[in-house]
């Protein structure tokens, strides 16, 4: 199927809201109108790759007996966003220097989560807080779990391979430190160093469905996720995270999140960040 034919492949309103509704069955995320563009964009990917040239082969397709494959496909498709290396490094800093000094010093064991760890950049870069922070990491049992739905991205986290654009943030110390330059000439890719592998664990996870793990966790990770949700779902994934933490333990979300509105037990920290009682 062409490029010029794809374009022409319209969405209806109706189609969008199938999708919309599978989708928020699935995994929570609530696409309302001003994502139909971005639902065409992607999925019109999926058509081509499957030679399909409507809409509605593809959710009668979906909707068969050889659909399931294809629906993680769709929710890979629509649910994935670029971000980099030591975004809203705030929540990083209060990790390093609030978190890490508040943990026993004579146990020393940390728990961490990155629910919703995209292509792997976030649990990453705590990784490298932990290990610049922590000097004697290597007698620690640290452990950093990091899940996310789409089964594309925790691919590319496991690869661990990334350009150079990705580390816009981060210093130029740490890149040195903890990850490998495997193409030199620009544009620049990098591969993640043993110390930051032997930390992080890839899962894959949907957040509606049941938790395999039972925690408990010193600090969770969910920034830039629940905004995909409505107030409903937020409540009751909250509750989850609370539940699951260790006492004390600490929510971080994203700086265009807001539990305003959501019912729940946190203590208020400061903006995105809540505590355990």
């Amino acid at each position: 199927m062409s490029l010029q034919a794809l374009e022409a492949v319209e969405l209806t309103e109706g189609q969008f809201n199938q999708i919309s509704e599978l989708v928020k069955r699935l995994c929570g995320i609530n696409l309302h109108d001003g994502k139909k563009e971005l639902v065409k964009a992607r999925l019109s990917k999926r058509l081509r790759s499957l030679n399909m040239r409507s809409f509605n082969q593809y959710l009668e397709f979906i909707a068969s007996e050889n659909g399931p494959a294809e629906v993680a496909a769709m929710l890979d498709a629509v649910s994935t966003n670029l971000t980099f290396f030591f975004r809203e490094s705030g929540h990083l800093d209060y990790l390093r220097d609030h978190i890490l000094p508040s943990l026993s010093r004579t146990e020393k064991k940390i728990r961490i989560w990155s629910a919703g760890c995209s292509s792997g950049e976030e649990p990453y870069s705590i990784g490298m807080t932990l290990c610049d922070a922590l000097k004697d990491i290597g007698l620690w049992d640290a452990k950093i779990l990091a899940t996310d739905l789409s089964t594309r991205v925790l691919s590319a986290c496991r690869q661990g391979v990334y350009a150079q654009e990705r580390f816009r943030q981060t210093p130029s110390r740490l890149i040195g430190e903890y990850f490998e330059c495997i193409q030199p000439r620009p544009p620049r890719q990098y591969r993640v160093g043993p110390a930051l592998r032997r930390l992080v664990t890839f899962a894959r996870l949907n957040l509606m469905e049941n938790w395999p793990m039972k925690g408990p966790f010193d600090v969770i990770f969910c920034r830039n996720v629940m905004i995909y949700f409505d107030k409903p779902t937020q409540a009751r994934l909250v509750e989850r995270f609370y539940d699951i933490l260790a006492k004390g333990g600490i929510l971080m979300i994203g700086h265009s999140e807001s539990l305003t509105g959501v019912k729940h037990r946190f203590q208020y920290v400061q903006p995105t960040i809540y505590k355990k009682l």
